[in-house]
């Protein structure tokens, strides 16, 4: 219930578009925050629903993708019809040629009360709880978080990427999200 009254205050966010947009992706992609804020127009496929983050960006200095749901590639197109023009999905109101600044979800989160209850950070473990609940596959959810596998020799060895689960997962997860949204 709570996850659906904070994905109620998202959609009626009075703030920057902008801002509203980057909660929005960041619950239906849980990924980290400065990946979401520094994501470019050029690391999508929208032809493969996929968006491929660089290994700069990455905790794990590796190259991340992130299968789209049909919500995040409707919510990057309304993105792109707003804001277009800027190599930065999410652009700085004040340059468009910077990326929103760290503490913009913060902020808004506090501004729309869930301050000390909600981060930016907080989207992956919603998304780890409910899904792990939810009996997903646990090595899927782990490879969408751009999660190590903690034993090092099967991290060595194992170079799958879940993509075909991990597509349906994520398709399932915005799915939910609308449900407890509704």
């Amino acid at each position: 219930a709570e996850v659906g009254q904070l994905l109620r205050d998202i959609d009626g966010y009075s703030g920057e578009f902008v801002t509203q947009k980057a909660m929005q992706l960041l619950a239906y992609c849980f990924t980290r925050t400065v990946e979401i804020r520094f994501a470019k127009w050029d690391q999508f496929d929208f032809g493969e629903a996929l968006w491929r983050i660089p290994a700069e960006l990455m905790k794990s200095r590796e190259i991340h993708l992130v299968p789209l749901s049909r919500q995040v590639v409707q919510t990057l197109q309304e993105v792109r019809e707003q804001v277009g023009g800027s190599q930065f999905v999410l652009p700085s109101s004040i340059s468009r040629s910077r990326a929103i600044s760290e503490n913009t979800v913060t902020y808004a989160l506090a501004r729309m009360g869930y301050k000390g209850r909600m981060t930016g950070h907080g989207f992956r473990t919603i998304a780890s709880t409910l899904l792990n609940e939810q009996m997903y596959f646990d090595a899927a959810i782990e490879k969408q978080l751009a999660h190590k596998d903690p034993n090092q020799t099967r991290g060595a060895y194992n170079r799958a990427e879940y993509l075909p689960i991990r597509r349906q997962m994520m398709q399932d997860w915005a799915d939910y999200l609308d449900q407890l949204k509704a």
